[in-house]
């Protein structure tokens, strides 16, 4: 939080807030119930990662609620790169379902808190207050899994393109296969490659089946791609 924030909660000031959901019908709705709550104050709602990071240089505010599927950079990139900047803003992942790997995932990247979807709109809020108070608001994520394993800090995105990988796919195939440009697969297997320490394709397939209970590693013959 921001010392301006901090001056304004002390003072007894409205939580600034920000939106970030790519479906409108719920970016509409979560305005509504933050703009009839006197504890907050709306300083923007956007639909996209990219509005998300230019409000967060334009504008101050204490906490921001984001999807955790926005689409191109997602919540979890998104994440780690406002975490980047100076005072940043505390992020909330709203997000669909109770996938306790999403909570983890969230928090690795530098969320400071996650609420579910399926909580009622109050919850969400109040939430929200406690994060802006200087709390962190998980359901319970056992923290062991955050640095024994990096399989748990992959988004949904990189898993499937590990799996894809795992199973012989080039870059063209996985471009095809899950309709994305070539570049942005070349983008996710660097993340990939750097969330699993591994160097190439080859080393991250045989992390992977190394993860397998039972399963064999395949003979990779494919060559890696630049």
């Amino acid at each position: 939080m921001s010392a301006v924030d901090k001056a304004s909660s002390v003072a007894g000031q409205p939580i600034k807030v920000a939106l970030a959901d790519s479906n409108p019908l719920m970016l509409s709705a979560l305005s509504e119930f933050f703009d009839r709550d006197p504890r907050f104050s709306l300083v923007a709602s956007v639909g996209t990662a990219e509005s998300f990071l230019e409000i967060t240089l334009l504008s101050t505010f204490s906490v921001g609620i984001v999807d955790w599927t926005l689409p191109m950079l997602g919540g979890e990139r998104l994440i780690e790169i406002i975490r980047t900047q100076e005072n940043p803003p505390r992020i909330v992942v709203y997000a669909q379902g109770d996938n306790l790997d999403i909570p983890r995932q969230a928090m690795a990247a530098g969320a400071a808190g996650y609420c579910s979807r399926s909580e009622p709109p109050e919850y969400l809020l109040d939430t929200v207050a406690s994060i802006a108070k200087g709390g962190m608001v998980f359901p319970f994520v056992d923290v062991r899994d955050l640095r024994q394993d990096p399989m748990h800090s992959l988004t949904k995105r990189e898993r499937t393109l590990l799996i894809s990988l795992a199973q012989g796919r080039t870059n063209k195939e996985l471009a095809r296969d899950h309709g994305i440009s070539l570049n942005t697969v070349k983008f996710h297997l660097r993340n990939l490659f750097g969330k699993l320490s591994v160097s190439n394709r080859a080393q991250a397939i045989a992390y992977y089946y190394s993860t397998q209970s039972g399963q064999k590693l395949p003979l990779i013959t494919q060559p890696d791609e630049s």
